[in-house]
């Protein structure tokens, strides 16, 4: 059965599923749905029309569910989608969408959050991402999947990370990052490709390969963008294997909307 202490206030028409736990003194909207054997830890408060997975962990005094940090927000239905099997550490706080976009923040599964991150309205993050402590994400911004970002981070607002890339310590990421690629620093700058990211999740050396040439066209070769894209294009003929990555990282570029970091 649910596990709910007896401390916790949860509005009688929230929907959750036998076995979700909730802690002491949480508190439980009118709108939420929890899904089966996603724990709730103590002085947490999940509120507003949020949506939440199987088998999450939300550690103590987490904001999930809250009206978004936006003058513009009067109060619309919007809503916050969580998947399954997130960690969700101390102090995070996740807000609602808005109705300037698809009016629905969300996040995806099995990804690693720690303490005090903040998702705000209408953010996209993907699977199997990690963000470090006090990693802060502005409105509308976009995390591939296998995204790291380092602690005390800060990613503008729109700004969009395509998969399997990484944001080092402390970074000012205000342009868009394509994906595989390490950025770092304030002034971001582009460090490398995530070659030891791309090996622990199984990428077979020629795959890496053409990631590493994607990498040199864009950084290395003094080309511009749309040059870049010409030359990037062309690998899958003589990379076949990797037509995936290339299709991904030619997809990104074609939706870039803020400049890439170069």
């Amino acid at each position: 059965m649910t596990t709910i202490h007896p401390t916790a206030i949860i509005d009688p028409r929230a929907e959750l599923a036998a076995s979700v736990s909730v802690g002491p003194y949480s508190i439980v909207g009118a709108q939420v749905t929890i899904a089966e054997g996603t724990t709730i830890g103590a002085h947490c408060v999940i509120e507003g029309r949020t949506t939440i997975g199987r088998d999450n962990r939300i550690f103590q005094f987490a904001s999930i569910g809250a009206i978004p940090q936006d003058k513009k927000y009067g109060g619309e239905p919007t809503a916050l989608e969580i998947g399954d099997r997130n960690t969700i550490r101390e102090f995070c706080t996740f807000n609602l969408g808005t109705a300037q976009d698809s009016g629905v923040t969300r996040i995806g599964d099995d990804n690693w959050i720690m303490a005090y991150v903040h998702i705000a309205h209408d953010c996209q993050v993907g699977s199997q991402t990690t963000l470090a402590n006090n990693t802060t994400l502005g409105g509308h911004v976009h995390l591939g999947d296998w995204v790291v970002i380092g602690g005390l981070t800060g990613i503008h607002q729109f700004v969009k990370i395509g998969a399997h890339a990484m944001a080092g310590f402390a970074s000012a990421v205000n342009q868009d990052v394509p994906p595989f690629m390490m950025v770092d620093g304030n002034p971001l700058e582009v460090r490398g490709f995530n070659i030891e990211g791309l090996r622990r999740r199984g990428f077979t050396p020629e795959r890496i390969a053409a990631v590493k040439q994607m990498h040199r066209l864009l950084y290395r070769e003094g080309l511009t963008l749309d040059a870049a894209r010409g030359r990037i294009a062309l690998l899958v003929d003589t990379s076949p294997e990797a037509h995936a990555e290339v299709d991904a990282m030619l997809s990104f570029l074609a939706k870039a909307q803020r400049g890439i970091a170069r």
